[in-house]
């Protein structure tokens, strides 16, 4: 098999449940309260995605009452990165215990296009209903499209094919899929994976970070109101539960 193999498209109606992820950091929470069954957003800026990433993943198995999905996450890391460190340090600044967090997460590492395509399309549905998770996050899905060892028009067809594919995906199961994009040079296969990827999210937050300045922006949501806020997230890891 390879990533350029047709995926069949289907409309699928949105599931309407009461499920519902939040963030608890307050700056984000007044932009943007929650994310909500059906939801295929991406979170992508600076490095700062990593910790809201984390948050999604410690927080997911917390009780619905506090804003958690009372389930497992899933995790697959398509980057050479820290982000499972963030995860913990996440965990201990809300004083949980961090191996426990570690119990409730599924992780996979899918650090080439190959392998991340095949994990997604023909293994996360199966993943999902044997962890019955309600979250799933892939943490810098372009990274691996990026590299020589893929040509252009192959990089843009199987992430064409991914996006798609989750975004549906979340549709058809009722559950909440978050992607994450690190900084990446400026280059012009860059700028037409970051196009496909504005098209079929449905939930857009920006983060952008100066010397001086941390803020996020929710670009693009069906119904809630865009906006920028200041983001402090130095003094927003430690929340009350």
């Amino acid at each position: 098999m390879t990533m350029q193999k047709l995926i069949l498209q289907h409309t699928i109606p949105q599931i309407t449940t009461k499920l519902r992820l939040t963030f608890n950091m307050l700056d984000v929470d007044e932009l943007f309260p929650s994310f909500q069954a059906g939801d295929f957003a991406v979170l992508y800026g600076s490095q700062n995605v990593t910790l809201l990433m984390s948050q999604l993943c410690v927080r997911a198995h917390l009780p619905t009452e506090q804003g958690g999905l009372e389930s497992k996450a899933i995790f697959i890391d398509a980057a050479t990165s820290s982000s499972m460190s963030s995860i913990l340090q996440v965990a201990e600044l809300q004083q949980l215990e961090p191996q426990k967090v570690l119990e409730q997460i599924q992780t996979f590492r899918a650090y080439t296009a190959y392998r991340l395509h095949s994990l997604i399309i023909e293994k996360l549905e199966q993943t999902l209903k044997t962890s019955n998770a309600k979250l799933v996050v892939i943490s810098d899905i372009m990274c691996p499209f990026l590299t020589e060892n893929v040509d252009d028009q192959e990089a843009r067809t199987a992430y064409n094919q991914i996006m798609n594919y989750l975004s549906n995906f979340a549709k058809k199961h009722g559950i909440i899929i978050v992607v994450t994009n690190l900084p990446h040079e400026n280059t012009s296969r860059r700028n037409v994976l970051q196009e496909i990827t504005a098209a079929k999210a449905g939930i857009i937050l920006r983060l952008t970070k100066t010397q001086y300045t941390s803020d996020v922006e929710l670009e693009k949501h069906p119904s809630y109101m865009l906006g920028v806020m200041d983001f402090r997230p130095e003094n927003k890891t430690l929340t009350d539960f």
